[in-house]
C-alpha cells in the first residue's frame, strides 16, 4: 500500500505575526498564495491535513480552515471529496507593460508552450488596414496560436503583421515569442497603444480554452510600433479570467 504524499507545505516558511494588525488567516493565505505563484506548489499537489497544518503553525482550525477557503475562493485551490486539498493553478498577473505573455509566463515560473492555429497570408480587414497603415484588402500575415502555461490552455492570440517584417516559421512560433522572433530579427519594440476589456466565450472559445461558453474572458487589443514609429504588430487576444489579470499602476497627476 502506498504511503500518502508528504504536506508540501512542509518544507515552506509559513508564519504568522501576531502583533500586525493583518487577520492572522490573511497572512496565511497571503503566504501560501506566493508560494503557488512562484510554483513552490506546484498544480496537482495535496496540501496536508487542516489540523496538522494549524498545530504547526500555532493558529486554530477555523483560521486555517478560512485561509484555505480564501484560496478555493480565488480558484487556486479545491477540496476533492475523497482526495483532499488541492492546488489547481496560480493566476497569471500581467504588469500593462510592452511585453509578450510568453515572456511574463516564463519569468512566472508557468512553463509556457504554444500551438499554431493559423500561419497565414489573408487580405487586411478595415481594422487591421487601419492599425498597420496599410491599404484595405492588401495582404497582411496572420498567426494565431493557443498559449499554454503548464500544459493548460490560457490565451488565444491573433496577431497581424505587415509581410515582409520577418519570417514567421511555424516551428519557431511554437518554440518561443513573437516579440523574441521580433527582437532576434532586429526590430526595436518602442511603444504600444493597448485596450482592455472583457465579453462571455462564444463556443468556439470556450472550447479552445476549456471553458465553459459563456464563461469570462478578457480581451486585449495592442498595436505596436518600433523604434521608427512603423506599426509591426496588431494583437487581438482573448484570455481566460479565471487564470488571468491585468496589474495596472495609478500615478496622481502632479
Amino acid at each position: 500500500m502506498s504511503k500518502p504524499a508528504a504536506d508540501p507545505t512542509i518544507s515552506l516558511q509559513l508564519g504568522v505575526d501576531r502583533n500586525s494588525p493583518v487577520p492572522l488567516y490573511f497572512q496565511l493565505s497571503q503566504q501560501l498564495e506566493a508560494a503557488i505563484e512562484k510554483g513552490r506548489l506546484s498544480p496537482g499537489s495535496l496540501l496536508g491535513n487542516e489540523i496538522e497544518l494549524a498545530g504547526r503553525l500555532g493558529l486554530s482550525r477555523p483560521t486555517v480552515r478560512q485561509a484555505i477557503q480564501s484560496l478555493v475562493d480565488k480558484g487556486l485551490l479545491v477540496r476533492r471529496r475523497g482526495v483532499g486539498t488541492q492546488v489547481v493553478h496560480s493566476q497569471v498577473k500581467r504588469p500593462l507593460e510592452l511585453s509578450s505573455l510568453y515572456d511574463d509566463l516564463e519569468a512566472a515560473g508557468q512553463l509556457p508552450a504554444t500551438t499554431v492555429l493559423r500561419n497565414t497570408l489573408e487580405p487586411a480587414t478595415a481594422e487591421v488596414a487601419a492599425a498597420l497603415g496599410v491599404a484595405e484588402g492588401a495582404d497582411v500575415h496572420l498567426v494565431e496560436r493557443l498559449r499554454l502555461a503548464h500544459n493548460e490552455p490560457m490565451a488565444v492570440l491573433r496577431n497581424h503583421l505587415p509581410t515582409g517584417l520577418l519570417a514567421l516559421d511555424t516551428e519557431h512560433l511554437e518554440a518561443t515569442g513573437l516579440y523574441r522572433m521580433m527582437r532576434a530579427a532586429g526590430i526595436t519594440l518602442h511603444s504600444a497603444r493597448q485596450s482592455v476589456g472583457a465579453r462571455a466565450a462564444g463556443a468556439d472559445e470556450a472550447g479552445q480554452l476549456a471553458e465553459a461558453e459563456g464563461a469570462p474572458l478578457l480581451t486585449m487589443q495592442r498595436t505596436t510600433f518600433d523604434d521608427t514609429g512603423r506599426a509591426v504588430e496588431f494583437g487581438s487576444h482573448i484570455y481566460r479570467a479565471s487564470r488571468y489579470a491585468f496589474e495596472f499602476q495609478l500615478l496622481v497627476r502632479p
